[in-house]
């Protein structure tokens, strides 16, 4: 995005019935998610959107760092507020995923979701959502999902530890229009979180872009690591994994190895 594609200019682009109608865009923040967590606690509308051209402090899954030259990518942060139990929370976060692959997938790139919440290209990660949660009691108040997407990237402008990475210029052989690839995003979140509030389910759609399923997994947790073949998941996006003594393990979040060796850097 640039002078010529600033906040006013999106909202005019928008098809969108929630997303992004109330819309925050700057030139840099620290970070998005810091910003949009700011702006749920003190009541803003679901679908509230913050855009950036660039983080200091981008974080991703499980503390780490989100590398995203100025210019270079999608950054962004959206509030929703699902009529959904604390338990259902990650179906929020499966509704953005499944609309980043879709996305992506439209522009002729193969897309799929490595579980829990990264966006694989060819095998490498070119996007990561993190999801942070505000609960009332025993009522879901918001969902903050953060949204990085490497879109015309220079992959050695990444550190080492995120590899191995990837971007969709990368992928595509030639830039693209971010903007527009941004309102497709949008749109497709949009409809799917619509239908989500209206209670359908995100699962049917999300688990044919999941990359997991049927491969043999080691998933760390705080408390063990759990080995097994990924044989499922479950509504609230929970990957299945059977173990060697025939027994299923409903794994409710974790860090993934896929046979063995790591397939993407952490979720932003």
């Amino acid at each position: 995005m640039t002078d010529a594609a600033n906040a006013q200019d999106i909202r005019a682009r928008l098809t969108t019935r929630v997303v992004g109608r109330v819309l925050e865009w700057y030139d840099s923040i620290d970070s998005t998610n810091r910003r949009a967590l700011d702006l749920a606690r003190q009541g803003a509308p679901d679908g509230t959107l913050v855009l950036a051209e660039a983080q200091t402090q981008g974080r991703g899954r499980l503390g780490r760092r989100w590398h995203a030259p100025a210019g270079s990518s999608l950054l962004m942060s959206l509030i929703l507020r699902p009529p959904l139990a604390p338990t259902q929370s990650q179906r929020a976060v499966m509704v953005c995923a499944l609309a980043l692959a879709e996305a992506i997938g439209a522009l002729g790139l193969p897309a799929g979701i490595k579980w829990p919440n990264d966006i694989l290209v060819n095998g490498k990660k070119a996007a990561g959502l993190l999801a942070e949660l505000g609960v009332s009691g025993q009522r879901l108040d918001y969902v903050v999902v953060g949204i990085g997407l490497n879109v015309n990237l220079e992959i050695s402008a990444l550190p080492e530890v995120l590899t191995p990475a990837t971007s969709l210029a990368a992928e595509a052989g030639a830039p693209l229009d971010r903007v527009a690839l941004l309102l497709d995003i949008l749109a497709r979140i949009d409809a799917h979180y619509v239908a989500l509030c209206e209670g359908a389910s995100p699962l049917p759609a999300w688990r044919r872009h999941l990359l997991t399923l049927g491969q043999q997994v080691a998933v760390g947790t705080p408390d063990e690591v759990i080995e097994g073949l990924a044989v499922d998941a479950n509504e609230d996006g929970a990957l299945v994994v059977q173990t060697g003594d025939g027994a299923r393990r409903i794994v409710l979040a974790g860090d993934v190895t896929l046979r063995g060796q790591r397939t993407g850097g952490p979720a932003g």
